[in-house]
Order: C-alpha cells, then structure tokens, then sequence
C-alpha cells in the first residue's frame, strides 16, 4: 500500500517536471498542457461522434451541447477552440468549436457533434481517422469572431 503511495506520488512528481507529458493515474483523463497550442498544429487519430443522447446537458465550456451544431470535445485543446477535422478516408472536412473536454474511451483523440460527423461522412460507420488542425485557439474575444460560439464552417 505505502509502495503504491509513492509510486503514484512519483509519476505525478515527474509529470510536473516534464511538463505536459500525458499522465494516467488512477483511470483518470489525461490531460497534457494547452500552453504552446498554435494555429496551425496538426494532430492524426480517431474520431467518433456523440449525439441525441447527450443533447441538452451542459458541456465543460459551459454552453448547452446541441448535436445539431459544429461542436466538438477535445482532452487538451483550449475551450473555444476552431478545428479543421478533415476525414482520412473521404477527404471532407469540417470547421468546429471545442466546447467540451472528451473523448473519454481511450486511443480516441476527438468526439464531434452528430452534425459535424454527417458533414465529413461517418455517422454510419460511428469512427473513422481523421486529420485535425488547430485554426485559433479561442484566444480572440467573441467580436473577433465571424460565426457563433456553437457552430463552424464545411470545407469541400
């Protein structure tokens, strides 16, 4: 038990020096450091999508999710956050807001809104590989903004 104890201590402990290094202790989210997220980075994995069921709940980001909008939950992108998701397979992309932390099944790097996820082609499927590249990183005030916090743009 006291070995447990320390072991644990000294991943978290270690996780802090390293700065940003992705932890798991105790089944918990990894979360990494949002600090030097730039538009432009690019991520590849997988995607999947939520939808009807979670319609109405509030989202960390404090907005009401809505599977109608271009949304999406990220782990450790900023909150208000655009993405270009762009779908390996059928080369569709979509432009959405990070409004929620998620996804929480691991080897999974984004959950989009139903309506994103029918944009770029998957809903039948439920995941497919995807390609995604920060636009802003949510920095900007909302007069910066062109289109409203629950919504993006389609890419051809």
């Amino acid at each position: 038990m006291r070995l447990s104890r320390y072991c644990s201590l000294g991943v978290l402990l270690y996780g802090l020096v390293a700065g940003g290094v992705p932890l798991s202790i105790a089944g918990r989210p990894r979360r990494t450091s949002t600090r030097n997220v730039r538009a432009g980075d690019v991520q590849y994995g997988v995607a999947s999508w939520y939808g009807r069921h979670w319609r109405g709940r509030r989202t960390a980001s404090g907005a009401f999710f809505d599977d109608r909008a271009l949304t999406a939950a990220h782990r450790t992108l900023p909150l208000g956050s655009k993405v270009q998701v762009t779908n390996l397979k059928t080369g569709q992309s979509v432009v959405v807001r990070i409004i929620d932390r998620g996804p929480m099944v691991r080897h999974r790097l984004i959950d989009l809104s139903r309506a994103a996820a029918e944009r770029i082609g998957f809903t039948h499927r439920g995941l497919t590989r995807v390609k995604v590249q920060v636009v802003s990183t949510g920095d900007e005030s909302p007069s910066d903004s062109e289109e409203p916090a629950t919504g993006g743009s389609v890419q051809p």
